[in-house]
């Protein structure tokens, strides 16, 4: 749960530091309230993973798993939700030239496209996954007209 409430706690378009700054203040907020540091980590290493780079081996773990999946669970709202989302982000790019706010999107979106599974846990890819393959189809091809 904190590591969902930590997640993006530091979000700047502009910065590509966003987890590690999100993560790093969790680690110092609850070793000040007293938590171990194992707990604090445990925390840290959640919030990175949704970095979307973590090593595969990483998913192992279902709370990571879990997080992960939620942090996407965007990509396979219905059609209206995640264009409004899509929407969103081209706002908070806006400053962003159109033509590289495109290519930069299109290599985001593409990226999860061509993954095996899109969704970490089995009961996810089966609530999500095509409806999330669908969305990303249909934003590249708007990125792309």
């Amino acid at each position: 749960a904190l590591a969902i409430w930590f997640h993006d706690a530091v979000y700047d378009a502009k910065r590509a530091d966003n987890e590690i700054e999100s993560a790093s203040w969790a680690t110092r907020s609850l070793v000040q309230c007293g938590a171990s540091g194992e707990s604090a980590q445990r925390v840290h290493d959640l919030v990175m993973a949704t970095a979307h780079d973590a090593r595969v081996d990483t998913w192992s773990r279902l709370d990571m798993q879990l997080l992960v999946d939620i942090d996407l669970s965007i990509l396979g709202a219905t059609d209206d939700r995640f264009d409004e989302y899509d929407e969103d982000v081209a706002k908070e790019y806006a400053w962003v030239p159109p033509a590289e706010y495109r290519q930069g999107r299109s290599k985001v979106l593409k990226k999860f496209l061509v993954m095996e599974h899109l969704y970490k846990t089995v009961a996810a890819r089966d609530m999500l996954e095509d409806a999330a393959r669908l969305n990303l189809s249909r934003a590249l091809a708007r990125l792309a007209a």
